[in-house]
């Protein structure tokens, strides 16, 4: 018996409520092969997008309704719902409508394609955890670095064994993780890493077009990523064949510029009443 199915019958008497979410639409793949194995360790409910979300970050819809609309299960016996919303608006409704239970955790994903370094800040698969980070309900947002035929089965039992061990108190009650795997069968995964985020910046540029009435409209289009492959980041965890998992927080203050910004607060304030003078 592997290491994971030792932790799953370990704790098959101890089912959590888990509320599954994603960014990739309610009727993905890498949802429903989470749920699969989600159902081992919990009792599932699925809110998820009506359509694809990807790039909306923790976007929360405030000036119109949202639509929801229950789905006929992928797999038999688990609640599910699509939202007319973003995959915040859906962990807020799970965590405070559509669910009659407490929730014990969020997971959110598999994601197809990586969430690393710099992405975190716009992904709606993190977006989703971030919400459920906020209401105190541990997060794990998960992904897998292909976008053409990833593996999502790896994935599927990694966030198993985190929930897990959540529900068996070997990790943090407030945890928050973004996990990402290569693009590999579970044999020939290399390990588990636990990284910082790396730095991933793109060169994006704008195309415009005209329409057929003679109006301007827009795309922004990513260029190539620009890969930091600094030991221990997550990017360079993929790169070394490893999952890897990266604890994140809502703090994200800049402690190398605290110091020395502080310094400069009195000759800031000066400015400021002088200013005033002028105006």
């Amino acid at each position: 018996m592997d290491v994971a199915s030792s932790v799953l019958t370990e704790l098959r008497g101890k089912k959590i409520n888990i509320l599954v979410t994603n960014d990739d639409g309610a009727h993905a793949l890498g949802l429903w092969t989470l749920v699969e194995e989600l159902v081992t360790i919990g009792k599932v409910l699925v809110v998820a997008p009506d359509r694809e979300q990807s790039g909306v970050g923790t976007s929360v819809t405030l000036h119109r309704p949202l639509r929801v609309k229950e789905l006929r299960p992928h797999v038999a016996g688990v609640k599910a719902y699509s939202v007319e919303g973003t995959p915040a608006d859906c962990v807020i409704l799970g965590l405070h409508s559509l669910s009659k239970e407490k929730i014990d955790l969020v997971v959110s994903g598999i994601n197809e394609g990586a969430n690393l370094g710099n992405d975190v800040l716009i992904s709606g698969t993190v977006g989703a955890a971030m919400q459920a980070y906020f209401n105190s309900v541990p997060a794990i947002a998960i992904s897998v670095a292909e976008l053409r035929d990833p593996i999502f089965g790896p994935a599927a039992k990694l966030a198993a064994v985190l929930g897990s061990k959540l529900a068996a108190a070997e990790l943090p009650a407030k945890s928050f993780f973004n996990v990402n795997l290569p693009n590999l069968p579970l044999n020939q995964l290399k390990g588990v890493a636990v990284t910082r985020l790396g730095e991933r910046s793109y060169v994006d540029s704008v195309e415009e077009h005209v329409d057929t009435r003679g109006k301007s409209y827009y795309w922004i289009v990513r260029g190539n990523a620009e890969w930091d492959m600094a030991e221990n980041s997550d990017i360079w965890a993929l790169r070394q064949g490893l999952a890897s998992i990266t604890p994140l927080q809502s703090d994200v203050a800049s402690a190398s510029q605290l110091i020395s910004l502080a310094q400069l607060t009195d000759s800031i304030f000066e400015a400021l009443m002088a200013s005033s003078k002028t105006l």
